[in-house]
């Protein structure tokens, strides 16, 4: 059915205006004054802000790790990012050594297909650089529209990829329009800190950071994006946690080289003390990599407002304290890694971002979608509010105040990591391709109405201007 958006006002990257939006297969068909239509429906948005939908380029659903599952799979991952105003999602795709990537695709086809709720896309696990898996690549990225791959340099003897895996991942992401994403952490150095930690009977959840310290992160940047810069390549490096890694990004990018940085709202709000929690409470922060001294914060919130981190991901990746985290009460690297963020990174991020003065409106939408899209080829089908482009669309209250809370939040676990916090700003109703999926906060949508997205390669000329030149 034909929709007509009025009296709301529009917040795009680029521009904040007043205007009304009429939707008609599932595209937005114009936008303009005192538009009417009699076969419309007529959705009054007085007082509210019309978002593009949010894009969430960093999920974990239905992923095994550690000896169990995400408590999320792609029906109610997907439920809970819509109530929380995100439409698309991206997420992780793993691989095993010595099978082919299409038939890791198959396998996640499988957990998705009519399950999602609103649309989604996969990137690509790269954990050996076979000749067979590069002659792959090239054609899961025209054939599948599969355009990201992402190399882990931590999780040794489980996901973790050498140096030589990574620098011809690059080169062949370079000739064939991939974007290559990076886990960084020197996990070879990790591994020797947890073997000394835990022969010194230090297994409480704290010294999941204390043996992930900012430095090995900051080195793994450093060298990822100097392999990048050699192979003349692009890259992005998911979930930025410390000054040690922004600084390498920011030295990247002022040399003109295509590196590209992402932090989750866990970093923006959380800092280490919070694994320091008794009764094994501190279990339920644990990720990584690791929450840092709150020092880190103010680098962060001034990394994204001067554009030096550019996406926000959830990293949604969520485990139940309850038998999940506490596999690991009498050793903290049996605690499964993730946490539940899916549904409140777009309230968070407006709530700290937006109204405590940090970062503007427009670049508010611009990290929460518009950059995701740009990035991982599906601007401006999606990240935008533009004749032709889908009707994905937010209608948000930004005057809302609630806590967050595991009794009131969709997600399928059984805490919140930001339990208690205030924010100000709620998502009302989300609309994916013109149809409603919230409706008046609640869900109204169904399982498989959501569509797998074949996304376009890596443009060099769209992200140009991204890129800080000397």
């Amino acid at each position: 059915m034909k929709k007509i958006i009025k009296n709301g006002k529009i917040v795009t990257a680029a521009d904040t205006y007043q205007a009304d939006i009429l939707i008609e297969d599932g595209k937005i068909k114009a936008i303009g004054n005192d538009l009417s239509d009699v076969y419309a429906e007529v959705i009054d948005a007085t007082g509210q802000y019309v978002f593009p939908g949010g894009i969430d380029p960093h999920t974990h659903m239905d992923m095994s790790f550690g000896g169990t599952t995400t408590k999320d799979n792609f029906e109610t991952g997907t439920i809970a990012a819509a109530h929380g105003g995100t439409t698309t999602i991206i997420d992780f795709c793993l691989t095993e050594k010595g099978n082919t990537l299409k038939s890791a695709l198959d396998k996640w086809h499988e957990k998705s297909n009519e399950r999602s709720v609103i649309d989604y896309g996969f990137h690509l696990q790269i954990v050996e650089a076979s000749e067979n898996v590069l002659k792959e690549i090239p054609s899961v990225i025209e054939e599948e529209g599969v355009t990201s791959f992402k190399v882990f340099m931590a999780y040794k003897n489980v996901f973790q990829a050498d140096d030589e895996t990574l620098f011809q991942t690059l080169a062949t992401a370079r000739d064939n329009g991939g974007l290559v994403m990076v886990h960084a952490e020197n996990g070879d150095v990790i591994e020797h800190l947890t073997k000394e930690a835990l022969k010194q009977g230090n297994t409480d959840p704290i010294y999941h950071a204390l043996t992930r310290p900012p430095e090995l992160e900051g080195e793994a940047t450093g060298r990822a994006a100097k392999l990048t810069a050699l192979a003349d390549a692009q890259l992005y490096v998911v979930h930025v946690t410390c000054k040690e890694a922004v600084d390498q990004i920011a030295d990247a990018r002022s040399k003109g080289f295509r590196v590209f940085g992402e932090t989750c709202p866990q970093y923006l709000v959380l800092d280490q003390s919070y694994m320091e929690k008794e009764n094994f409470e501190g279990a339920k922060y644990v990720w990584s990599p690791p929450l840092r001294d709150k020092s880190n914060q103010d680098v962060l919130w001034n990394a994204l407002k001067s554009g030096q981190l550019q996406t926000i991901g959830s990293d949604h990746c969520s485990f139940d304290f309850i038998g999940q985290k506490d596999l690991g009460k009498d050793d903290f690297t049996k605690i499964p890694n993730g946490g539940p963020f899916v549904e409140d990174r777009f309230s968070v991020l407006f709530s700290e971002g937006v109204k405590k003065g940090r970062i503007s409106l427009n670049q508010f939408v611009d990290m929460i979608s518009t950059q995701a899209a740009k990035l991982f080829g599906l601007f401006p089908q999606k990240g935008t509010i533009a004749p032709g482009s889908d009707a994905d669309i937010v209608l948000f209250d930004p005057d809302a105040e609630r806590y967050i809370s595991a009794e009131t939040h969709h997600m399928a676990v059984d805490y919140n990591a930001l339990e208690g916090m205030k924010v100000t700003g709620e998502p009302v109703s989300v609309l994916s391709r013109g149809e409603y999926v919230i409706k008046d906060k609640q869900f109204v949508g169904k399982p498989g109405m959501g569509n797998f997205l074949k996304r376009s390669t890596f443009n060099k000329a769209i992200q140009k201007e991204s890129v800080v030149t000397k």
